[in-house]
């Protein structure tokens, strides 16, 4: 009897163990490398970068032709800065702007801007929703990303190995009245922002045109390194994007901002979600669409980076069950595999971004 219990004893202990070296905890948030390949930094204020020194992360500054943002010259001076203040904490991405795109000499300027940027750095290009939501051409026509006039500087992009990183569409709740919106980011933010919001813009493209544009886009450059932010806008159903990234090899997603919409389908069927991340795990990177501008306080953005970070990393590596603001109802983490988390977290942004580290 007394051998039996020892065998019994030293099973569990053999099972505990092994328990612990599959999955990480909320402790090893610390230890481990991580990317955030998401952010916009557009300020000379270094707090973004000194709390990815202390969470040990590095961080994506992303230039974007945005209304709302500064100048593209601007951004990329920041990036700049920020970069300079941690160089093993920060790298960016670039962008460029559609003003003068009926001119014959759009590409070629346009090539001439990323060359100057691909020089400091850059690590790739980010394309935005203004193209399919807002840019028109001189024919009063929405310019869409599959317009071929776009080719020479995709090629340009793909000669010189960098990645297309692009927030093309919207989510779906985009075309939704705000009481049907299944997180409350999206309805938050489309309160705020009814520019953007399109059930209220009937007349632009509807959310199957834009997706069928990004996917006429990506299959006619299949040698693109192409990282589809937001869950390639496909946000609200794992099964809707598991169905791209089956036909796009060149493809894969950020999450930034949509983590929630995990979170939404997890408290449906956490099954489904974890088994869609495993099945992926080689095409899904972490972001976070965090930002900081020059009149943000350091402090304040400090600890609401940290606290998201931190968030995240519990809901991948963790079965907690948790709440957001962001989702009604609570959820259970997802325990996540070491091996499924060092992928998302880390090694599929160096793959598909390029980072280099000493």
């Amino acid at each position: 009897m007394k051998s039996i219990v020892s065998v019994l004893g030293f099973v569990f202990i053999v099972c505990f163990s092994c328990s612990r070296d599959e999955y990480y905890t909320a402790d090893d948030f610390y230890t481990l490398t991580k990317v955030d390949t998401h952010t916009h930094p557009n300020t000379e204020n270094t707090a973004l970068v000194e709390q990815a020194k202390a969470d040990n992360f590095i961080i994506l500054a992303v230039n974007v032709d945005a209304p709302h943002y500064p100048p593209l010259d601007e951004q990329m001076k920041f990036s700049l800065v920020q970069k300079n203040a941690g160089p093993e904490n920060v790298d960016f991405v670039t962008a460029f702007s559609l003003t003068n795109w009926d001119s014959s000499g759009w590409a070629d300027e346009t090539i001439a801007r990323l060359r100057t940027a691909f020089d400091k750095g850059a690590l790739g290009v980010k394309l935005w929703k203004n193209i399919g939501m807002v840019y028109k051409d001189a024919s009063d026509n929405f310019i869409m990303i599959d317009n071929p006039r776009f080719d020479p500087v995709i090629d340009f992009i793909q000669k010189e190995d960098k990645t297309v990183m692009a927030h093309l569409g919207e989510p779906k709740n985009c075309w939704l009245p705000l009481d049907s919106m299944t997180v409350n980011g999206d309805r938050n933010y489309y309160k705020s922002h009814p520019q953007y919001h399109m059930y209220l813009h009937p007349e632009n493209p509807s959310y199957e045109e834009e997706i069928a544009a990004r996917d006429r886009f990506v299959a006619r450059h299949p040698g693109v390194r192409f990282v589809a932010a937001h869950l390639a806008s496909l946000e609200w159903s794992v099964d809707e994007l598991a169905k791209r990234l089956d036909r796009f090899p060149n493809m894969a997603a950020d999450m930034a901002a949509r983590i929630s919409h995990l979170q939404y389908q997890s408290a449906i069927n956490r099954e489904k979600v974890r088994n869609f991340i495993i099945r992926y795990k080689d095409r899904l990177i972490y972001a976070t669409d965090t930002g900081m501008a020059q009149t943000s306080d350091p402090d304040s953005t400090r600890k609401r980076i940290h606290d998201r970070w931190m968030a995240d990393w519990k809901y991948f590596v963790t079965d907690e069950r948790m709440t957001s603001p962001e989702v009604n109802g609570t959820f259970e983490g997802l325990k996540l595999p070491k091996d499924v988390v060092d992928r998302i977290f880390y090694k599929n942004a160096v793959k598909w971004f390029k980072i280099a580290r000493k």
